[in-house]
């Protein structure tokens, strides 16, 4: 009763929230005029609203979903509760593989969230053979974390301010503000987006058992290594087409699974499905924030995102099972 409840207050809150991005901004109209410029095409003030606003109302929701979602697969892979792609290096992994291919090849600017797949999976696959260790601490899993992402974050300032022509085809993917966005990009979100999210919504069993120990794991016939490579795939695909097309937000994947389990509790097969829905609510009303607060500058949603993420994770930290390095 109480988790339909959860759900029910989070899906109206989010519908809220829809409602009054999509209705606020500079230009303003009514419901039923959005409605009929929709279907006729023919309202000027609407058109700009549907090119402008409808899709970077879709790339934050999907991008807001693929990464709470990787939060709570990445954290179910490490058995870690303070693991999150932005935190680790995935993201930023994704992020400048994506602008060295989109360099390299503008003309495969759609394919950009399959290069980052490539760069957050090389982030996962460094931070996780340097972390672990016989198991893997919370703190050596964010120190090692931190200097993965220092090192490809550097890296992408060199494209970013290396002073070539191509710094502007490519400021998009650097750039974590979602203003600008085309119906191209969203197009590309709900593709390899949705993929990714029903892939994810599919592996609640698996993380389940990831949850076990590998003794009782091979007992009930489970490949672990196996599982466990499959849900890290899927949680890096989230967090590179994320990435790759909502630029760098960090915390979310941290935030929305931590929120999920005091609410909702430990099942991966109820606590996928609110971090899919509240991590979409959580990044759109950031954006929504960040757009009409200082009005008509903008506010990215990845800086009120970091505002509201740090005192949080430092406070997890602070608890007495992080503090000894336990997970």
């Amino acid at each position: 009763m109480k988790k339909g409840f959860v759900f029910f207050v989070l899906t109206v809150l989010f519908l809220v929230v829809l409602y009054w991005a999509t209705m606020s901004g500079s230009i303003a109209v009514s419901f039923s005029q959005l409605v009929e410029g929709v279907r006729t095409g023919l309202d000027e003030e609407v058109n700009v609203i549907y090119d402008l606003r409808f899709p970077r109302i879709i790339v934050a929701t999907i991008a807001g979903a693929a990464l709470a979602l990787a939060g709570a697969l990445i954290q179910a892979v490490m058995r870690n509760p303070i693991a999150d792609p932005g935190i680790i290096g995935i993201s930023s992994g994704a992020q400048f593989v994506a602008i060295l291919f989109v360099t390299i090849f503008p003309q495969l600017y759609f394919y950009m969230p399959l290069f980052a797949f490539v760069g957050g999976m090389t982030a996962f696959l460094l931070v996780y053979s340097f972390a672990y260790k016989g198991g893997l601490s919370p703190l050596k899993l964010i120190l090692i974390g931190v200097a993965v992402h220092a090192t490809f974050s550097g890296l992408t300032e060199v494209f970013q301010y290396r002073g070539s022509y191509s710094v502007t085809s490519i400021s998009t993917v650097t750039s974590s503000t979602l203003s600008m966005k085309t119906w191209t990009d969203a197009n590309a979100m709900m593709l390899f987006g949705g993929i990714a999210i029903l892939l994810a919504l599919l592996l609640a069993r698996a993380c389940n058992v990831l949850q076990l120990s590998e003794k009782t794991a091979a007992s009930l016939g489970m490949r672990i290594t196996v599982v466990r490579m499959v849900v890290s795939v899927v949680a890096v695909v989230l967090a590179s087409v994320a990435t790759a097309l909502a630029g760098m937000i960090v915390f979310l994947g941290l935030l929305i699974p931590h929120i999920g389990r005091q609410l909702v509790g430990n099942d991966y097969r109820v606590l996928l499905p609110f971090s899919a829905l509240g991590g979409a609510f959580l990044l759109l009303l950031a954006d929504t924030l960040g757009r009409l607060m200082i009005a008509p500058n903008e506010l990215p949603a990845s800086i009120l995102m970091s505002v509201i993420g740090g005192p949080f994770l430092i406070f997890l930290l602070r608890r007495s099972k992080f503090a000894n390095g336990t997970s």
